[in-house]
């Protein structure tokens, strides 16, 4: 993604509450807001064009991060069908100042989006189908370029869903590479700005310490990824079939390790320099 300035405007001076969001020489604007001020939102000018909008939340029985993305010719018309759904707490839309978003285009917009929140992985979807639209090559590369600026902005307002769950913008040299090792078992990772990729292959305890039940969190993360079939057992030990991201060194040592650990000290370079000597130069 190239270079932007984000300017976001604060209506009532709390972050957390109703905001605008643009982008200089950029034609579309974000207006975002907790559910709680809904009618707030709906009662700006914009809801009343045409654009995409997405309803964030959690689901209220995985407790995992959810998203409805939609279109409408009328934001402020369409989302007012969705307040039976429980699951969201905060609603973002997109539209064009210059209003030239025609319902082909939106269309085409929402099938994109639900696409690209499927390839991410990151959240449950309440609509995993698109209406999808076929436009024209130069209507087609004209949308591509806005929906860039749509996902500059994303995660500035706090929503991450579009977000590949494994970073493509960072590409491990070889000698980025960390290791985390305990009882002759080995995990290979490297930072990213989200936190820790541990790479496929990578080796973790078959068994969890006693100690790990204090602070459950742990075995439940392992847990998750068993059942996401991104972590299986391999013999004596835990292998991850897939690359997998975690939050923070610690998180991603804590599942390697059966337990808790600090990851600043469990993961090391090729010189056996820990992130703790590194990050202290």
């Amino acid at each position: 993604m190239s270079s932007a300035t984000i300017k976001i405007f604060l209506v009532h001076g709390d972050p957390k509450r109703l905001r605008t969001a643009e982008i200089s020489n950029w034609t579309g604007k974000a207006i975002a807001g907790p559910r709680s001020e809904f009618d707030n939102v709906l009662a700006r000018e914009e809801s009343s064009n045409s654009g995409v909008y997405f309803l964030t939340g959690n689901d209220p029985e995985s407790g995992k991060p959810t998203v409805y993305i939609g279109e409408a010719e009328s934001i402020k018309d369409r989302v007012k069908t969705h307040l039976d759904k429980d699951f969201w707490n905060q609603i973002i839309f997109f539209i064009s100042k210059d209003e030239n978003l025609t319902k082909a285009h939106i269309r085409y917009f929402e099938g994109q989006l639900i696409e690209q929140a499927k390839n991410a992985g990151r959240a449950v979807l309440k609509n995993c189908q698109g209406s999808g639209a076929k436009l024209p090559e130069s209507d087609r590369e004209d949308m591509e370029v806005f929906m860039i600026k749509m996902l500059q902005l994303l995660p500035t307002l706090g929503v991450e869903v579009l977000v590949p769950a494994i970073s493509d913008t960072v590409k491990p040299e070889k000698n980025d590479l960390l290791s985390c090792e305990i009882k002759g078992l080995k995990a290979t990772g490297y930072l990213t700005p989200n936190g820790i990729v541990v790479l496929k292959g990578s080796q973790a305890v078959l068994a969890v310490r006693d100690s790990s039940h204090k602070y459950p969190w742990s075995i439940s993360l392992r847990e998750r990824l068993k059942e996401e079939g991104r972590l299986a057992v391999d013999g004596e030990c835990l292998i991850f079939t897939k690359d997998v991201e975690f939050s923070s060194p610690s998180a991603a040592a804590a599942v390697i390790h059966g337990g808790q650990v600090n990851g600043l000290t469990a993961w090391k370079n090729k010189l056996g320099k820990s992130l703790k000597d590194l990050e202290s130069k």
